[in-house]
């Protein structure tokens, strides 16, 4: 705790003492080493499927605790190859993104068709494979905002991989189309024996109102979390809430005042726990994005890990803090991340 309480700094007890009064930790489904028994177990998912999320979960420093640490490296093509990999060249090369996975104590690595196509053989069976089915390419002009599918589930299901990813932007004029899509994957996944993680984003011009971002409102992105299990994500990725009252400054939808004035307020482990609880009150577990490179992260790092955690979250997806900058700091961020859902004495509250 001694590192991770000075790397929090003022924030600390902020953070560590905070207890959520809303929604309760006594009424989730929290993570623990026999979270796939008891959660999914009682589902409809196969014996593949529970044999691959149990190999997820049994991988990496995390092994065994019900959390998980994954690092996505899509950004090559979500955000341009070289936007994502000129600060640190060596993982234009795809084996170099598996290895940083390995060596950083990861449950498993996410990335393209071709990334893990390239090296499936060497390492498949070295760490778990996620393959992400869609992408949102940023070299058309004008620039468009769809994901479209890159993959199908016979080439995740050749190559080894014990899982898809895709992403559906919740709010978009795609987003039907993207919803279907996604659904008929998740569902041929699931009969494949593979596991499904869906990122969960809101993206629409209307969600900015009157200079306020509302993206990240608690509110929009706790409605996509319900919308990703519906179609049977069986873990949810999603950023970290900023704010919340979308539904009321868009003016727009239905919701209800109890979200803002009994369930949450504006501390960010209760906004996180608002995620929480539409992923079935942690049935399917959250995992919070990392987000961008900046100065400060290894600091954002574990802040965002604490907030996870603390509000029942299930771990963190995190890139671009760990593979843009050198091996060593990389590994260490990713280390970071993990020592905190592996000291006990950071708690749920």
């Amino acid at each position: 705790m001694g590192k991770i309480q000075s790397l929090l700094g003022e924030k600390g007890d902020y953070l560590l003492s905070h207890t959520c009064q809303g929604i309760t930790k006594e009424q989730l489904h929290l993570p623990g080493g026999d979270f796939v028994d008891r959660i999914f177990g009682p589902s409809d998912r196969s014996v593949p499927v529970l044999r691959n999320l149990q190999a997820l979960f049994s991988s990496g420093r995390l092994a065994d605790t019900g959390y998980l640490s994954i690092l996505p490296v899509d950004q090559g093509i979500e955000h341009s190859a070289g936007a994502s990999f000129a600060p640190n060249p060596r993982y234009f090369d795809p084996e170099n993104i598996v290895k940083l996975a390995i060596e950083g104590g990861c449950n498993g690595v996410a990335s393209t068709l071709g990334v893990l196509g390239a090296v499936s053989r060497k390492y498949a069976h070295k760490i778990p494979f996620i393959l992400k089915i869609n992408h949102n390419e940023l070299i058309s002009y004008p620039n468009t905002h769809d994901q479209i599918l890159f993959a199908n589930i016979d080439q995740a299901y050749d190559m080894g991989a014990v899982g898809i990813g895709a992403t559906i932007y919740f709010g978009a004029p795609e987003s039907s189309r993207q919803i279907q899509e996604v659904s008929k994957a998740f569902a041929y996944a699931h009969k494949k024996g593979l596991l499904t993680i869906l990122w969960c984003y809101t993206r629409n011009s209307a969600f900015k109102k009157d200079g306020v971002d509302y993206h990240l409102s608690a509110d929009l992105t706790g409605q996509a979390n319900h919308l990703g299990v519906t179609i049977q994500a069986d873990i949810i990725k999603q950023k970290l809430p900023e704010n919340n009252g979308g539904y009321n400054a868009v003016n727009f939808g239905k919701t209800h005042k109890n979200v803002y004035e009994k369930l949450s307020t504006d501390h960010p482990i209760d906004l996180t726990r608002y995620q929480v609880a539409n992923c079935y009150m942690g049935r399917a577990g959250l995992i919070n994005s990392g987000g961008a490179s900046g100065d400060n992260d290894l600091i954002q790092a574990v802040e965002t890990a604490v907030v996870n955690k603390r509000a029942g979250g299930m771990g963190l997806i995190c890139g671009r803090k760990a593979f843009q900058r050198p091996l060593a700091e990389g590994i260490e961020i990713l280390n970071a991340i993990q020592d905190v859902y592996l000291d006990d004495s950071i708690t749920i509250a």
